[in-house]
């Protein structure tokens, strides 16, 4: 750790949570990075803790300020707070364009010097994405710069979100068998189901679940499928029987080939473990599907619904460039995405996916080497702020 009289520079990250848990999980995640391995004093200001609770138990949702480690933890109540220049960080990032305090931005301008403003985008494999990273923007009024930050898969982006130790925690975690027996036995799973076929399904509400469901039950393999709480409610609660409410953590159901079980929502750290357990992870949005990256297993990619199916573009762009893919992962993907002409039978493609498991799972670590030659986020984030400062 990094004592507090040596951390010369601060940091505010602004956070609004559109996407429940991805918006605020990417955040926490750099937040914790920049200050445990770089030395920032960091301030999370975030709109949602709630969400943030899921994710991080030790955050009480009932506080203005609050430390979570050694982050300092804000609620971002409104657009009219009251700042001075001295309130104002050495380096202002705001995520995904959300738009700041009028009154913040306004005091970042009369701030001597003027902090480093930058605007976290959101992850894409699209071609142009590598031309707008770190392009400039002028304030219209204001003697300020913003600079636009890209996360992405080539040199010529920001690279990922990673921790400096976190490969070497994965190794030892899935080297380790009674180590992941342990870690899934705390949710039920016996140890007659640790030879299953293990599958983690966290996706949006309109995932074809259902469908799947029934094609898993007819599957010549054992599956146990770990959902968290609250996630494909309907798909689960059908499944499971009863009526009534959704599902609660601990509940469980087996039908013919398929047993599913419920989870609790966990913590980040134990999330990463879930991946690493798992034979195949589904996952959504953006901070569980790179954290799906870097667990090195087969995933499949719920990514966030737009307007006019703007995100099918996105889908296709990172199928295009990513490594680790066969034709029966680059169909089954498309599918779960309602990203097809014509309706998918689960039955069949299911098969060709689980057949090709292997084989992903090898190429995943060629696509990880791939990512790791191009830096970690955090540490390319801040020196880029070095150069603009």
């Amino acid at each position: 750790m990094h004592p507090k009289e040596h951390q010369t520079t601060s940091l505010a990250l602004f956070c609004k949570v559109v996407d429940n848990y991805g918006d605020i999980g990417i955040c926490w995640r750099l937040a914790r990075q920049l200050e445990q391995e770089h030395g920032i004093a960091v301030t999370l200001w975030v709109d949602d803790l709630q969400s943030f609770q899921r994710i991080c138990p030790e955050v009480a949702i009932d506080r203005e300020a609050q430390q979570i480690g050694t982050v300092t933890v804000r609620y971002w109540r409104d657009q009219n707070g009251v700042f001075a220049a001295s309130d104002v960080a050495d380096i202002v990032i705001e995520f995904f364009a959300c738009d700041i305090p009028p009154a913040y931005i306004a005091a970042m301008a009369e701030r001597t010097p003027h902090p480093v403003w930058l605007n976290l985008e959101g992850l894409s494999a699209e071609a142009w994405v590598e031309g707008c990273h770190t392009l400039s923007s002028p304030h219209p009024s204001l003697s300020l710069t913003k600079y636009f930050f890209f996360p992405g898969f080539t040199s010529k982006t920001g690279g990922l979100l990673l921790e400096s130790g976190l490969q070497q925690q994965r190794q030892t975690f899935q080297h380790d068998q009674a180590a992941m027996a342990a870690f899934l036995g705390q949710f039920g799973v016996t140890p007659a189901e640790m030879a299953f076929l293990k599958v983690s399904l966290f996706c949006y509400p309109q995932a074809p679940v259902s469908a799947l469901f029934h094609a898993w039950q007819s599957s010549d393999t054992a599956i146990i499928c770990l959902v968290p709480e609250g996630i494909a409610v309907d798909a689960v609660q059908a499944f499971i029987g009863g009526t009534g409410q959704a599902a609660k953590a601990g509940a469980t159901a087996t039908r013919d080939a398929l047993t599913v079980r419920v989870l609790p929502f966990i913590p980040q750290p134990d999330y990463d473990k879930l991946l690493w357990a798992c034979d195949l992870n589904f996952v959504r949005g953006e901070d569980s599907f790179v954290r799906a990256q870097w667990a090195g297993k087969p995933f499949i990619w719920h990514i966030y619904p737009q307007d006019k199916d703007l995100h099918h573009l996105k889908l296709n762009a990172f199928l295009q460039c990513y490594a680790a893919k066969t034709e029966s992962l680059i169909e089954f993907s498309l599918g779960w995405n309602a990203a097809t002409k014509t309706a998918v039978d689960w039955a069949a493609i299911w098969p060709l996916l689980e057949a090709d498991m292997q084989k992903i799972a090898i190429m995943s670590m060629d696509w990880q080497r791939q990512l790791l030659a191009n830096g970690d986020l955090a540490s390319n984030l801040l020196k880029f702020a070095e150069t603009v400062r």
